[in-house]
């Protein structure tokens, strides 16, 4: 069976800004997708640190049904507009989780 990415399947994967601070990822899915991954316990917060470098317990995962969404906060790698910050407005996070191969 061909490998299936979460980006293949969701709606929509986003990343956004959310402060100095934090990146927030959002995953819209269509039902069957959403109550799939939930269940299965695909986007835990020990893939999102994998995916991100980050240690799990700093991971937030929201499950919203009423919208079949999951959203991701975690700390951003460096504060926004830093020296080190590569990413201002968190524009291309979602890359990592739209490539998560999804089992």
């Amino acid at each position: 069976m061909p490998e299936v990415t979460l980006g293949e399947i969701a709606d929509m994967v986003r990343a956004k800004n959310a402060g100095p601070f934090w990146i927030t990822l959002d995953v819209f899915l269509d039902a069957e997708h959403y109550e799939a991954i939930v269940h299965a316990g695909t986007l835990s917060a020990e893939t999102i640190g994998e995916l991100y470098n980050v240690a799990p317990d700093t991971v937030l995962i929201f499950h919203v049904p009423t919208i079949n969404a999951i959203k991701i906060s975690f700390p951003r790698p460096a504060r926004q507009g830093s020296l080190h910050d590569h990413d201002m407005h968190a524009g291309q996070q979602d890359l990592p989780l739209a490539g998560l191969v999804i089992p």
